[in-house]
């Protein structure tokens, strides 16, 4: 069975602003700034530019994969449909593995 990856970690948009707002205002390293927040430093950096490159717009929802909530019920079956073809695979080998062994 695989193992299924943590989901990815979402913070808010206020969270952002405020984490650019320190990174920006404050005398102490970003590093130290970023462990404070439990976020890598390299992620300040990357929200403080899309700050300072959409301004307003930034930070809002508009890119990436949809929730799984939010997936239409085609794609959760196209998933599901491709998921089951591979577990018949598997038992068509190890029906075929056995088969050899009783012949």
């Amino acid at each position: 069975m695989t193992k299924k990856r943590a989901a990815y970690k979402t913070y808010t948009r206020e969270f952002k602003l405020e984490a650019v707002r320190l990174m920006e205002t404050s005398d102490r390293p970003s590093s130290e700034i970023a462990m404070e927040l439990g976020i890598r430093r390299n992620q300040l950096y990357k929200w403080k530019e899309q700050l300072s490159q959409k301004g307003n717009e930034a930070f809002t929802r508009s890119v990436g994969r949809p929730k799984r909530e939010d997936q239409s019920a085609m794609t959760t079956l196209k998933q599901e449909n491709a998921r089951l073809k591979e577990e018949n695979e598997i038992l068509k080998k190890a029906a075929a593995y056995f088969a050899r062994e009783l012949a």
